[in-house]
């Protein structure tokens, strides 16, 4: 489902689409230039002492935090990157399966190709991408396939009454209670768009509900959950989504290497506390780490994921501002995780003996009932085939879960002791779904697991024990508490960044993440200009990189 465009704002729109809006205010500013130019400006800066030098800590070494460090390195700054794991790339980040493919354990998509520097990124180091049709391979709930027909009906309702919402959201989300749901509005679609008049109404209804639960593949929670009221801010940046077939690893490289080149990068160096300026005398922010050191900047960017800042309010000295603690408590956390398996062949892609059908693409189980040990609780299951994939292909299957289904099979998986336990409770769970898939022979090598790994970011204390953020019923601000998030506490040296202070058309998203890091350089490169007259500095245009 992850193929369709996630923007549906028209041209038109675009004038008064708030996420476009926002898009204008957050990215497009402070790009001038006046008289004095940038390079004059980092010359300048460049002959201070290093002792005298802006000196700007930045926690956590995600994409946001690589991206800030660019863009202050570019303009003179001196940086320190604490990262508390041993590698860059917070949950940008890649697995070798026993087999020897590689693949992402976080990111998986471009979200959004038009005017989008992640899609430069890819395009720059020649990252594979992939793209299927929009076609899908459902199975009902007894586990057998919908028709060509009927599968194609229910995904182009399902995805028409996504964009009714995205519209609806954008346009009467004021006015909108905070406790209606995604799913109240696709029950009362579902009336509207399949009359009591049609045959079989009370079944198609039935089966369009099951398809709209695929939807929690996209936030990391159930649509139970999804305000409506703010369900405009899940539309995402135009054009395509594209899987990034060849990884992640090259787009990080290149985002990494001007922290590596130029800044100061201390690894497995985990923050405890974080003080503001009003607690020290002498101006600065002080970082005390774990391990008993402390640590003084001119500014601090608290890159941290938003799991991690709601379970570590009390870092803060002095405590952060009530309405910044709202919007981190009010925004909510996904729990989206995925399982690879890989086998000897894509059997997948031979036609089925019987109708010649195959899977290219997606594939989807809707409310199995035929899993009754395993899956009582009847979740949907969605896999992403990676067989067809050009020259970055191989035979794997990635099934994506979310909410409940997420954390049983991580918490399942967190109590065996040895990986042979784990990849037989994997395959033993999911076997029912992929022994359906065409061409499937259990007693063929060709269909025989080679591979196994599953991701288990709930689990993950550094990650905030989820995967990003989303809107969930009874959010009364979510606009404003994304903004508070954004604003920090520039009075404290105290800046935030990360997928969830992006602009509104990215958030949840690599390219957020990466422009909150661009956004906060920038406003520390202003507010350093500014305040050094004695450079004799004209303008305000920073560099963005």
């Amino acid at each position: 489902m992850d193929a369709h465009p996630m923007s549906v704002t028209s041209a038109a729109r675009k004038k008064t689409s708030k996420i476009y809006q926002d898009l204008n205010t957050t990215r497009l500013h402070s790009t001038s230039f006046r008289k004095l130019s940038i390079m004059d400006r980092v010359l300048k800066l460049e002959t201070l002492s290093p002792s005298k030098k802006p000196h700007i800590g930045i926690i956590g070494a995600g994409f946001a935090g690589l991206r800030c460090a660019d863009v202050l390195l570019r303009n003179g700054f001196r940086v320190t990157i604490l990262e508390a794991r041993n590698r860059l790339g917070g949950r940008i980040y890649q697995e070798r399966l026993p087999n020897g493919h590689l693949v992402d354990v976080g990111a998986n998509w471009i979200h959004g190709t038009t005017n989008n520097p992640i899609m430069d990124l890819v395009k720059e180091t020649k990252t594979a991408v992939g793209v299927w049709d929009d076609h899908s391979y459902v199975f009902d709930e007894d586990g057998q396939p919908l028709s060509p027909k009927e599968g194609e009906k229910y995904s182009t309702l399902m995805w028409n009454i996504i964009e009714a919402a995205f519209e609806y959201s954008d346009k009467h989300g004021s006015e909108t209670d905070p406790d209606r749901t995604l799913l109240d509005f696709f029950q009362e679609q579902a009336v509207k768009r399949i009359p009591d008049t049609e045959e079989g109404y009370e079944k198609q209804r039935y089966i369009l509900l099951q398809m709209a639960e695929l939807w929690g593949n996209f936030v990391g929670s159930p649509i139970s959950k999804q305000s409506l009221k703010f369900f405009w801010l899940e539309e995402c940046i135009e054009g395509e989504n594209l899987f990034c077939a060849g990884t992640y690893s090259k787009v990080l490289e290149k985002v990494s290497q001007p922290a590596i080149d130029g800044a100061d990068i201390r690894y497995q160096t985990r923050v405890s506390e974080i003080h503001g300026k009003s607690t020290a005398q002498n101006d600065v922010v002080r970082v005390k780490t774990t391990d008993g050191q402390v640590l003084e900047f001119d500014e601090v960017v608290v890159t941290c994921p938003l799991g991690w800042l709601k379970q570590n309010l009390q870092a803060f000295f002095p405590p952060l501002p009530d309405r910044l603690c709202k919007g981190i408590q009010n925004i909510s956390y996904g729990c989206l995780e995925k399982v690879y398996i890989s086998f000897h062949t894509a059997f997948w892609l031979t036609p089925s003996p019987d109708e010649g059908r195959i899977v290219q693409g997606f594939g989807q189980w809707l409310a199995p009932k035929y899993a009754p040990d395993s899956n009582p609780n009847r979740w949907v299951t969605e896999v992403v085939e990676l067989g067809s994939l050009g020259a970055a292909a191989h035979p794997t299957l990635l099934f994506y879960t979310y909410g409940d289904q997420s954390q049983y099979l991580t918490s399942k998986l967190r109590a065996l002791a040895s990986q042979k336990e784990k990849h037989a409770f994997l395959l033993a769970y999911l076997e029912p779904y992929y022994a359906r898939l065409p061409s499937y022979d259990g007693a063929s090598a060709d269909c025989q697991p080679t591979a196994c790994f599953a991701t288990d970011w709930s689990g993950d204390e550094l990650a905030g024990n989820g995967s990003y953020c989303n809107f969930q019923r009874g959010l009364v601000e979510g606009d404003k508490d994304i903004v508070a998030m954004r604003n920090g506490v520039p009075g404290e040296g105290i800046w935030l960044a990360g997928e969830h202070t992006a602009p509104f058309v990215a958030l949840g998203t690599v390219t957020g993440a990466y422009w909150s890091g661009e956004h906060v350089g920038r406003r520390i490169a202003q507010g350093c200009w500014k305040g050094r007259e004695s450079l004799n500095l004209e303008g305000g245009g920073v560099d963005g990189g």
